[in-house]
């Protein structure tokens, strides 16, 4: 079973991120769906997302958790039952969860040079501009783009803005850490964020800050 990793953040806080090497056949191996996510999967046109999908399971399975647990709000944000906070992610061959008392959200993506041509999007590039090297940029690029991503699906409210309502605070590379917020409608929300890269991959997951 390729888990990948799993991190403590705290007490009541885990993430889990699984690689996905299975068949999806060894995938499906034990895992009972919903009839409304069984069809989700049959009309996924990418043999990867049904993967994605499927480990995703596995994850929550780890902590005790059926696809008849989760469900899905109007705008689209997953809960569990119990009324624990989860936020899933899946991208290329890695997917991830996290699952606390408290909102949280979490993004993995692939870094890939193209952020460069897509930044202007998603944020204020020239605060950007000043790094010289490439890779560096799309590194940086890409974890503000994790980070904004994670507190988009923990927020979850129609009409938030990557570009005009969610902020990210400085941060170098050789940090694990920074703070981001968002402002909506008149209100903000502060969040915490960490952040990873492993194999070509950044993850980066977001916990609301306390007031």
């Amino acid at each position: 079973m390729p888990l990948y990793k799993t991190i403590t953040v705290n007490s009541s806080t885990k993430v889990f991120i699984w690689k996905i090497e299975e068949s999806l056949e060894a995938l499906s191996d034990g895992i009972e769906l919903t009839e409304n996510c069984a069809n989700r999967v049959n009309n996924m046109k990418s043999e990867l997302h049904r993967r994605g999908f499927m480990s995703i399971r596995h994850l929550m399975a780890l902590e005790g958790y059926t696809d008849f647990d989760l469900y899905y709000d109007e705008n689209g944000k997953p809960h569990l039952k119990d009324d624990k906070h989860i936020s899933i992610t899946h991208s290329f061959n890695f997917a991830a969860i996290i699952i606390s008392d408290n909102e949280v959200g979490i993004d993995i993506e692939k870094q890939r040079n193209k952020i460069l041509r897509i930044a202007h999007k998603f944020t204020p590039i020239e605060e950007y501009r000043t790094i010289a090297n490439e890779d560096a940029m799309m590194r940086k690029l890409t974890i503000v783009w994790c980070a904004k991503e994670s507190l988009y699906k923990s927020y979850a409210e129609r009409g938030v803005s990557f570009l005009e309502n969610i902020y990210v605070d400085e941060f170098t590379l050789d940090e694990n850490q920074t703070t981001a917020n968002v402002n909506y409608e008149g209100k903000e929300q502060r969040y915490i964020v960490d952040f990873f890269e492993f194999e070509g991959f950044t993850c980066a997951y977001a916990l609301q800050a306390e007031a």
